[in-house]
């Protein structure tokens, strides 16, 4: 499995939209076998999807996330756990031992209800659109 962590400054990146840099980690049997740091030099939204998924993520862990950004990445495959926030290390050993929905790791004004349930981040799988007609709008 393969996961991406957008980086500024040793810490993930508050906004994924405008992040220049990418921690990319292989993982196998829950440890870290490999890992590599990319520059994303793409400007627009399509090339860097496109430039993410030749990458082959499976899941992006980031702070904040425009909705066509993650609507264009969830579309492409990869599973997108936001509002995360703290040092890169931090943030990647908490998602090896399964404790990454800790409230020290939301950003700030992100509440510990918007989880899906306790220990288990929030993993956006489904499109704005596809969660509305759940729900009877469209």
């Amino acid at each position: 499995m393969r996961i991406a962590i957008p980086i500024w400054e040793e810490k993930v990146s508050p906004v994924f939209d405008t992040a220049a840099r990418l921690l990319i980690v292989e993982i196998e049997n829950r440890k870290e076998a490999s890992r590599y740091v990319t520059y994303l030099d793409e400007q627009d939204m399509p090339r860097k999807c496109s430039r993410i998924r030749e990458m082959e993520v499976d899941f992006l862990i980031c702070g904040a996330i425009s909705r066509p950004f993650s609507s264009m990445l969830m579309a492409s495959g990869i599973n997108i756990i936001p509002w995360i926030s703290g040092p890169t290390e931090d943030v990647l050993e908490a998602y090896l031992q399964g404790t990454l929905s800790h409230p020290n790791f939301l950003m700030p004004g992100c509440k510990k209800n918007r989880l899906r349930q306790k220990d288990e981040p929030l993993v956006f799988k489904k499109s704005y659109k596809q969660r509305r007609k759940r729900h009877g709008h469209g």
